[in-house]
């Protein structure tokens, strides 16, 4: 019972500094192009996994560590060459980039995607390939990200002055990041529930910073002026952050297998021996508590 008032501020403690993390997510992709600011997210992987070796006492391990080095290395190279964000001054604006036939194009095939892994792949196949769920997943983040980027630019202008609220498309867009959040923290539940969390984090990065960016390139037009060497050196930097994360979530022990029969009751056996043509015949049942309690009964009033 000691324990309990540092275990309630820890929990305190660590739901507060996710508040803040998303928070802190949020205003960045406001000031920020998406397609800077979804690959670095794999910097909080090398914060969890520096915690975690300090205060956890997790071994990281030498390729744990080149691991991290190649994600800071990544994101360097990204920071370097990443495109400015285009300043926009209403959320008509943003909405005119949502309606253009790119993107409507992507959104389309996005959500028809989305309906054949949910409706057909994840019924038949989720529960055994990992693919389905974060496929699922990422696809419906990247759409997260473009809705949430306008919900967060509406709120920033309308603190500069320029109320947004009037405009129907500030709420569309609204409702797009509630129902999109929605669907990808559960299907992302489930992709936890079924698989080793050291073998759903690199893949949903992977999955969910490409779709972002894709989308990212298709509404916004992120990469519109930039010379190829910049864009190349992009990829590269994204390259060896995935690199990166994967060597580093490879390193990770395996968690310790859960024994899902410690508290199961064990059915007691009951055992007799007939003798017949002088060879003994054993005969073994599994009985229930109540059964075996009136075999005894029977046995003791003969």
């Amino acid at each position: 019972m000691a324990h309990v008032p540092v275990l309630v501020a820890m929990a305190t403690c660590f739901n507060l500094s996710v508040i803040v993390g998303e928070i802190a997510n949020f205003v960045a992709y406001i000031y920020a192009p998406a397609v800077l600011v979804t690959p670095l997210g794999a910097l909080s992987i090398i914060v969890s996994a520096v915690l975690a070796h300090f205060l956890l006492k997790e071994k990281l391990q030498k390729m744990g560590m080149l691991g991290c080095l190649l994600c800071i290395v990544g994101s360097t190279v990204i920071v370097l060459h990443a495109p400015e964000e285009k300043s926009l001054s209403s959320v008509q604006e943003i909405w005119e980039l949502a309606i253009q036939p790119a993107f409507l194009s992507y959104t389309a095939s996005a959500i028809a995607v989305t309906l054949f892994l949910v409706l057909y792949c994840a019924p038949r196949h989720g529960q055994t390939n990992i693919l389905v769920y974060t496929g699922i997943c990422s696809i419906v983040g990247s759409l997260t990200v473009m809705s949430v980027k306008a919900v967060g630019i509406a709120i920033k202008l309308t603190l500069e002055g320029a109320n947004q609220a009037f405009h129907f498309q500030a709420w569309v867009f609204a409702m797009v990041s509630v129902t999109c959040i929605i669907v990808q923290l559960n299907y992302l539940n489930m992709a936890l529930d079924n698989f080793n969390t050291a073998v759903v984090s690199p893949i949903y990065y992977a999955l969910f910073t490409s779709f972002t960016i894709l989308a990212s390139a298709i509404m916004f037009k992120d990469y519109s002026g930039q010379s190829i060497s910049s864009i190349a050196s992009e990829l590269c930097g994204f390259i060896t952050i995935l690199s990166g994360t994967t060597i580093l979530h490879s390193t990770r022990e395996p968690d310790p297998p859960v024994v899902a029969d410690l508290y199961t009751p064990l059915s007691p056996k009951v055992s007799w021996y007939i003798q017949g043509n002088s060879e003994p015949w054993k005969q073994e049942e599994d009985v229930s508590p109540l059964n075996l309690i009136a075999i005894i009964r029977q046995d003791h009033f003969k």
